[in-house]
């Protein structure tokens, strides 16, 4: 049986982050996926140059709509906009506790642009992070989700770690994208324990959407039915391979998408091997 998966996000219209790049996560991992937006924005691989909430109570309507006739194996949460917008998430999955979440708190773009409003913040963590199956923060992310400096080393990456599954999540994996050096570990806190993913920095700016596409597969391996660390296993291997492969896209002159497709397509020819 192939699993749903709802993604309830923003649209980047060039492609490589946002919805766009979730459901082509989900269609790379074999699962079906659907869309709830939650904001238009304006933006390239140069930037975000304008961002436009979708009113409150029509996020909700398009995940009702969902949650009345259709199946879902999984929910993606990404850029969540505003605090009223979180609050209508918030509400309508509480009432679907069965449903794994993958919740990435989506805060700031790559190029520096906000794309959470600062009173969004407590609401996402009171509301929204106890709901979560696993939570995805990068550095700058877990910082603000706990009113600290950001992480700068393994030690303090494990610590917020730690402190935020105490916020409610069955568990978080805080991302080490950020740290100097030739490494990008991971690290999982579930239950109090710590589990770390090790790897290597890729000498890359193709890296566009990273966070969407991970949190993204990492929904489409639970959906699958495939145990955490093994979904997020699976997830880091498939979006390692996609920032591999970036450069066989030819997409901005800025921080160009991962290359979701790159198990599919044939090496710059766009089709089917």
């Amino acid at each position: 049986m192939i699993r749903n998966v709802l993604s309830i996000a923003g649209s980047d219209p060039s492609g490589g982050a946002g919805i766009q790049a979730d459901l082509k996560t989900f269609s790379a991992l074999g699962v079906y996926g659907m869309a709830a937006l939650t904001a238009l924005t304006a933006q390239n691989t140069q930037g975000v140059s304008g961002v436009h909430p979708v009113p409150p109570a029509f996020v909700g309507d398009q995940i009702e709509a969902i949650f009345a006739e259709i199946r879902v194996d999984a929910v993606k949460i990404g850029m969540i906009a505003n605090a009223a917008i979180a609050a209508v998430v918030a509400d309508i999955l509480k009432r679907h506790p069965d449903v794994p979440v993958v919740l990435d708190p989506v805060m700031i773009a790559k190029g520096g642009a906000a794309l959470l409003a600062a009173d969004a913040v407590d609401v996402l963590s009171r509301r929204l992070l106890p709901l979560a199956t696993v939570v995805t923060p990068n550095l700058p992310e877990a910082a603000s989700l706990l009113h600290e400096a950001e992480a700068t080393s393994r030690e303090d990456m494990a610590r917020q770690a730690l402190a935020l599954s105490k916020l409610g999540p069955v568990a978080v994996l805080v991302k080490g994208g950020h740290l100097d050096g030739n490494e990008s570990p991971d690290v999982l806190a579930s239950g109090g324990n710590i589990t770390w993913f090790e790897a290597d920095r890729l000498p890359t700016k193709n890296t566009h959407g990273t966070g969407c596409t991970l949190s993204s597969a990492i929904a489409a391996e639970i959906a699958k039915g495939s145990p955490l660390q093994q979904a997020i296993a699976s997830a880091k291997d498939y979006l390692a391979r996609a920032v591999a492969a970036a450069s066989q896209l030819s997409v901005g002159s800025g921080h160009g998408p991962v290359q979701h497709f790159h198990a599919l397509w044939a090496d710059n020819e766009g089709v089917r091997k």
